[in-house]
C-alpha cells in the first residue's frame, strides 16, 4: 500500500509538473507576451521623450533581432534579413536544445532595447517581472539560462551592427544655422527650440539605396502674392488650422503624436508626453495582428517589417526636410497675417516639407497591406491612454491618410507638404514591399 501511495504522489507530481510546463510554453507562444514587451519600449521612448527619428532606430534594432530568431527557427516560413539590410550579416546559429526560441526572442529584443534607451531600470524591471512570472508557471532555469544566453549572443550581434549606422557621429555633428531670408524655416513658439536631427540622412538605411532615391516634387515657390499657390495654401492653413471645433480637431488631436508637448501658464512652464508617429504605427501593428490572430512569430515578423519601413522613412524625409528647409505656416501667419493666431498643435521643431506623417504613415500603412491584406477594418485604440477616444479605419491605407491630412487640420503643415509626403511614402513602402523578401 505504501509502494502504491508513492507511486501515485510520484505521477501526480509528474502530472502537475507537465501541467506547469504546458502554462508557461503557451504563454511563451501568446504574441501578448511580445506585444507587451513592445508597450513597455513605447512607455519607455515616451518617458525619455525620443524624437521621431531617433524613436524609430529604437524601434527597428530590437525587432529585427527578435525577428532573424524566429526566422533561423523556421526557415521553411521565413527568410533571414541577412544580406539583404545594408551590412547586415547573419545572427549566430543556435546550438542549444534548451533554448526556447520565443523566449530567446524575447530576451534579444529586451536586450537590444534597454541598450538604446535611457531608462534602463524600467526595461530592466520588466524583464525581471516577466521571467519571474514565467518561472511560476514551469519554465525551468536550465530553459531560462539557455534562452537568454542565445538572447545575448544575438543582441550582441545585434548592436554591434547597430554600432556602424552612423549615429553616433551624428551627435556631435554642427546644428543648423538659422537663414534670414523669409522662406526658410525658423524656430518656432512656445520654446523656439533648434531644429532636430539636421544630419538624419546620414544615418545608415535599411533597404534604401541612399537617403535621395525618393525624393519628392519640389515644394512650391515662396511667395507671399495673395495669388500665388504658395499664399493661398498658406491662407488654407490659417483658415482650417487654428483653434476650431469640428470633426478636424479630433483628427488633428488623435494623430498629434507629439512627444513634447509645452504648455505655458504665467510663469510656470510644463509638458506632456505622447507616443511618437512611429509609435502610433507599431502600435497599430499590435493591433492589427491580435485582431488577425497571428501567431508569435507573424508578430513579430510584422513588427519588424513595420518599423524598418519607418525607419527608411523617416530618413527618406528628414532628407528633404532639411533640404529644402521650408518655413512653418505658423512663422508667417504671425508675422505677415494674425500675430496673435495659434494653430490647433503645437508646430513641431523641423522644417516643414515634406509631412513626416504623411510619408510614414503611408511606408508603414503599404507594409500592413502587404501583410495582412488592403480591405482590413480595424479599431485604433492607441490613444486611449492619453485620453482620447478611439477611431475606426477601413484599412491601413485610410488610417495614413487620415494622419496625412490631421497636419493641415492641426494648422502645422502646408497642402503640398501632406500630398507630396504621401506620394514619397508610397514610393518607399513599395520599394521597401518589392525589395524585402522575408516570406516563402
Amino acid at each position: 500500500m505504501r509502494t502504491k501511495t508513492i507511486y501515485f504522489g510520484l505521477m501526480l507530481t509528474v502530472a502537475i509538473g507537465c501541467v506547469e510546463n504546458k502554462a508557461y510554453q503557451e504563454k511563451l507562444k501568446d504574441p501578448a507576451l511580445y506585444n507587451a514587451a513592445m508597450k513597455q519600449l513605447t512607455d519607455v521612448i515616451v518617458h525619455d521623450i525620443f524624437s521621431p527619428p531617433v524613436a524609430s532606430r529604437v524601434y527597428v534594432y530590437p525587432n529585427i533581432a527578435a525577428y532573424e530568431i524566429m526566422a533561423q527557427a523556421d526557415p521553411e516560413k521565413f527568410i533571414s534579413l541577412s544580406g539583404q539590410l545594408s551590412d547586415f550579416m547573419a545572427i549566430p546559429r543556435n546550438q542549444d536544445p534548451q533554448v526556447d526560441v520565443h523566449l530567446a526572442a524575447l530576451h534579444a529584443f529586451l536586450t537590444v532595447g534597454t541598450e538604446l534607451i535611457f531608462s534602463e531600470d524600467k526595461m530592466q524591471a520588466f524583464q525581471d517581472q516577466t521571467y519571474q512570472a514565467l518561472q511560476s508557471d514551469g519554465l525551468s532555469k536550465r530553459v531560462l539560462n539557455s534562452s537568454m544566453s542565445y538572447g545575448d549572443k544575438v543582441a550582441s550581434h545585434i548592436l554591434k551592427w547597430a554600432d556602424g549606422d552612423h549615429y553616433k557621429q551624428t551627435r556631435t555633428d554642427v546644428k543648423y544655422t538659422i537663414r534670414a531670408q523669409p522662406e526658410y524655416w525658423k524656430p518656432t513658439p512656445p520654446d523656439y527650440m533648434e531644429g532636430i536631427e539636421p544630419h538624419w540622412n546620414k544615418i545608415r538605411l535599411m533597404v534604401l539605396d541612399s537617403a535621395q532615391q525618393f525624393i519628392p516634387r519640389p515644394p512650391l515657390a515662396f511667395s507671399m502674392d495673395e495669388n500665388s499657390p504658395f499664399y493661398k495654401e498658406l491662407m488654407e492653413v490659417y483658415e482650417i488650422g487654428g483653434q476650431i471645433e469640428n470633426q478636424g480637431e479630433d483628427i488633428a488631436k488623435f494623430w498629434d503624436c507629439n512627444p513634447y508637448v509645452s504648455h505655458h501658464r504665467g510663469h510656470a512652464m510644463f509638458a506632456t508626453k505622447k507616443i511618437t508617429p512611429g509609435g502610433h504605427w507599431m502600435e497599430i501593428s499590435a493591433i492589427a495582428t491580435m485582431q488577425a490572430g497571428s501567431t508569435y512569430a507573424e508578430t513579430v515578423h510584422a513588427h519588424a517589417r513595420v518599423a524598418i519601413s519607418l525607419f527608411d522613412a523617416f530618413i527618406s524625409c528628414w532628407d528633404e526636410k532639411w533640404r529644402s528647409v521650408v518655413v512653418r505656416p505658423e512663422t508667417l501667419i504671425n508675422q505677415y497675417i494674425d500675430e496673435a493666431w495659434v494653430p490647433l498643435l503645437q508646430t513641431p521643431p523641423f522644417p516643414e516639407y515634406t509631412s513626416g506623417h504623411s510619408v510614414i504613415s503611408r511606408a508603414a500603412a503599404l507594409t500592413l497591406t502587404e501583410l495582412l491584406g488592403r480591405d482590413f477594418p480595424f479599431e485604433d485604440t492607441s490613444e486611449r491612454e492619453y485620453g482620447l477616444p478611439s477611431r475606426s479605419f477601413d484599412s491601413f491605407l485610410h488610417a495614413s491618410e487620415e494622419a496625412a491630412l490631421s497636419r493641415l487640420y492641426g494648422g502645422i503643415h502646408y497642402r503640398m507638404a501632406i500630398d507630396n509626403g504621401l506620394d514619397q511614402g508610397q514610393a518607399v513602402g513599395n520599394y521597401i514591399n518589392n525589395s524585402l523578401k522575408t516570406r516563402k
